[in-house]
């Protein structure tokens, strides 16, 4: 399977993608949908969703969000099965058991069941390298839709159907993101910030990778080698990553 992503504006761009996506062949089970909500939300079957307050919950909130899967009789696309208050982006309310996966990534709860089950059956876990897009996203109101589809043709084709029912581009997502971060890094930074920003970038990003965050620069300093093997890790780096490390406390990031 290949997890194919698009991010909305609105909601009704991303409804109009699952209805492209169902067209391909691809199962409700497969299509999860994570939007800013609220938390006093409830599903249409009269099933109320699950409210966690802080995230962080681990396993435990995996065991909600299944308990409210069990409940609903299953998880579609059409289901609202989890919310989740997640701080510096605001209640989250997230459909299909995929949506619970990706709302599990950004609420910092990556390990919980939820996102174990979808990895067991699709084979491929929620991308996490854009995570701090799809949370940026959400915190300017856009809709985040994850589908997946068999490697090949259908993946080609869910892509072209989320190009074509409105998604945004990735990369114009990610410049746009860094640019309103960036005269507040340069201003920090003590060095040549031009001449020096590509590997303060990288580094920034590096800690804002769910995995990372909360981890301090020596403690993954091994781990960021084997995965920038051909970078050099130098003083702008871990500039950069230290500033990423911080971000969540300076109120912009979210755990």
């Amino acid at each position: 399977m290949q997890a194919v992503t698009g991010v909305f504006k609105s909601q009704d761009q991303a409804d109009n993608a699952v209805k492209q996506l169902k067209s391909l062949g691809i199962a409700d089970k497969r299509i999860g949908i994570v939007r800013p909500g609220s938390t006093s939300d409830r599903l249409e079957s009269g099933v109320p969703v699950t409210d966690t307050e802080e995230p962080g919950m681990g396993r435990a909130m995996g065991a909600t969000v299944g308990g409210a899967m069990g409940a609903a009789g299953g998880a579609t696309a059409g289901l609202a099965i989890a919310s989740l208050a997640v701080p510096g982006i605001g209640p989250l309310l997230a459909f299909g058991m995929v949506g619970a996966a990706l709302l599990g990534t950004v609420g910092a709860a990556a390990g919980s069941a939820v996102g174990d089950t979808v990895e067991e059956e699709l084979g491929e876990g929620i991308p996490h390298e854009d995570v701090y897009l799809y949370e940026d996203a959400l915190r300017h109101g856009h809709t985040v839709l994850i589908a997946y589809a068999e490697e090949g043709e259908q993946a080609d084709n869910a892509v072209e159907a989320m190009r074509s029912a409105g998604a945004e581009d990735l990369d114009v997502l990610r410049e746009n993101w860094w640019h309103e971060l960036r005269d507040e890094e340069r201003t920090n930074y003590s060095g040549d910030f031009d001449r020096d920003e590509e590997s303060y970038r990288r580094g920034y990003t590096a800690a804002l990778h769910p995995k990372r965050r909360g981890r301090v620069y020596t403690d993954v300093e091994d781990e960021l080698r084997t995965q920038y093997a051909n970078t050099v890790l130098d003083m702008p780096f871990q500039s950069g990553y230290e500033r990423g490390f911080n971000h969540r406390s300076r109120g912009v990031e979210t755990s």
